[in-house]
């Protein structure tokens, strides 16, 4: 049996995730790594490319060890990752800077670019649909201000997926759905922008061939299979990024298919079959990892974090109780919350705001509206609210991409840690009134990644064909319309609440839970 390797490189680890010609996945050696700031520097999360290497080799290992398959039988590997992260070589391909997706250093060079040209970052959004907050521009000015020895050397530039790539072949090349989102690239012509570069007089030749995911582009390097156990006859095939891949995997791959991923963030996706941009730049637009569409993207900041940070900073009761019954804390919860009714007596969470990629912030983090009354406002009504708030914000996300588009999926396909929840796959299709689809496949950026190794090996034909055989539903969710129209009122409520809190953070008078680099109000 043929098998495909696919590295799925996330924020707080990297997997190495072993699936067979099926598409079945074999097994997974997983390690966390972090991405530590310089303390020289405020905001800024290096990616130490020499250390994150050791790791990917131990996680290869693993693999071969665990699945005690011969090396040869690993016909290709892939490689997915965090958007927006990338690495810089000088001429001798070694690598001399990287930085992870959300660093932050580069706030003055932000200020300097919109006090050069107020309009600036809205031009680049109109050819790009990436603006200066999480975009390779100002991080390229801020080297080229803080560190020009460094600066002057770079020769070429990659995103974190086509470095690990790189590392097993020896080729240097960027993919569309993830060279992207620095903001250098036509979405058009899914490559690197002249245009763009010479608004910002960076030099063109740093720009590496682009390839699309599923195309070879070289075999495991020598030394890299003396040192894996891997075999020179594996080829290596060009990826993509995480949204882009984990909508593959989950066979979001047609125009108006929507998807809701759940995890530290929660990315709302919507496919087109052109770009769309938005007159008011609040949304982002992405390269879909198939060839002929886009994706519209919005993000609601730290769902997944927040919950980890209720159950670490008040539920230490509940994570000893589920513990002495073998459950997980969220099971442990969710039975808690069987009985709290829709719209969590009130309760208005006030943590992430709703997408506004051009001036991108957050108010203060807090809890509204509470009751005296402990049956109103303990922790499993806090619990109950905190999962409706990330249903809610995902609603207005999706009300700003219809505004854009005139479209609002007819269905959602929901994927990542959160779709373990059956409350909260249910909470979500009753706050956005349509069915909610959620996979069998839970490590679906690896098996879009995978599957596009094995289109690149000749395993499949076509991305398309496989995925049809291969992703399957384990359960779909049908709204309540009653819940729903309830859901329309609070969302209201919640707005308006919203709003008033994030002048607050606006004025200083609390601290924006997160705000973009460089961003004035």
């Amino acid at each position: 049996m043929a098998f495909l390797l696919a590295f799925d490189a996330g924020t707080g680890s990297i997997r190495a995730v072993l699936f067979n010609e099926n598409g079945e996945q074999v097994c997974v050696a997983q390690q966390a790594w972090t991405h530590l700031p310089d303390p020289n520097y405020p905001g800024s999360m290096n990616f130490d490319y020499a250390e994150n290497w050791k790791i990917i080799v131990m996680c290869i290992k693993e693999v071969l060890t665990e699945a005690k398959i011969s090396p040869t039988s690993i016909k290709a590997v892939s490689a997915t990752s965090m958007r927006e992260g990338f690495v810089l070589y000088d001429e001798n391909g070694r690598e001399i800077w990287a930085c992870a997706n959300v660093d932050a250093r580069a706030g003055l060079e932000v200020e300097a670019l919109k006090r050069q040209d107020s309009e600036l970052e809205y031009r680049s959004y109109k050819l790009s649909g990436q603006t200066f907050a999480l975009g390779a521009v100002p991080r390229l000015m801020w080297l080229k201000n803080h560190q020009p020895d460094i600066y002057e050397k770079v020769s070429s530039i990659t995103m974190i997926n086509d470095w690990i790539l790189y590392k097993l072949s020896g080729v240097l090349q960027a993919d569309p759905s993830n060279g992207c989102t620095t903001g250098l690239f036509d979405l058009t012509r899914r490559n690197w922008s002249d245009e763009i570069t010479d608004l910002y007089d960076i030099d063109k030749e740093i720009f590496t061939k682009v390839n699309e995911a599923g195309t070879v582009i070289g075999h495991i390097d020598v030394e890299v299979a003396s040192l894996t156990g891997l075999s020179e006859e594996t080829l290596v095939v060009a990826g993509g990024g995480d949204a882009q891949l984990a909508s593959v995997g989950v066979g979001a791959i047609e125009n108006g298919q929507a998807i809701v991923s759940g995890g530290t963030f929660w990315q709302q996706e919507l496919n087109i079959d052109k770009p769309i941009y938005d007159s008011n730049s609040r949304i982002r637009i992405n390269c879909h990892a198939i060839q002929d569409l886009w994706q519209i993207e919005t993000i609601a900041f730290f769902p997944g974090l927040v919950i980890q940070w209720f159950r670490d900073s008040f539920c230490d009761k509940e994570v000893e109780e589920a513990k002495r019954l073998g459950k997980s804390f969220y099971e442990i919860m969710e039975e808690k919350t069987k009985d709290v009714p829709v719209g969590s007596y009130g309760v208005i969470p006030i943590f992430s705001d709703v997408m506004n990629y051009i001036s991108w912030r957050h108010a203060a983090p807090s809890f509204i509206n509470l009751s005296l009354d402990p049956e109103k406002s303990g922790k499993h009504v806090l619990f109950r609210a905190l999962q409706e708030n990330a249903a809610m914000v995902t609603l207005g996300n999706l009300k700003i991409i219809e505004e854009v588009t005139g479209h609002y999926p007819k269905e959602i396909i929901f994927a990542g840690g959160a779709s373990n929840s059956k409350l909260w796959s249910q909470i979500l299709a009753d706050m956005l009134g349509i069915p909610v689809k959620v996979p069998e496949i839970k490590e679906a950026a690896a098996l879009g990644t995978a599957l596009y190794a094995g289109v690149g090996a000749g395993i499949f034909d076509n991305i398309s064909d496989v995925v049809q055989k291969v992703v399957k539903f384990e359960s779909v969710f049908k709204p309540n319309m009653e819940h729903h129209q309830l859901y329309q009122e609070l969302y209201k409520t919640w707005r308006s609440v919203y709003v008033e809190q994030l002048k607050l953070a606006d004025k200083k008078i609390t601290e924006h839970m997160w705000i973009a680099p460089g961003l004035t109000i």
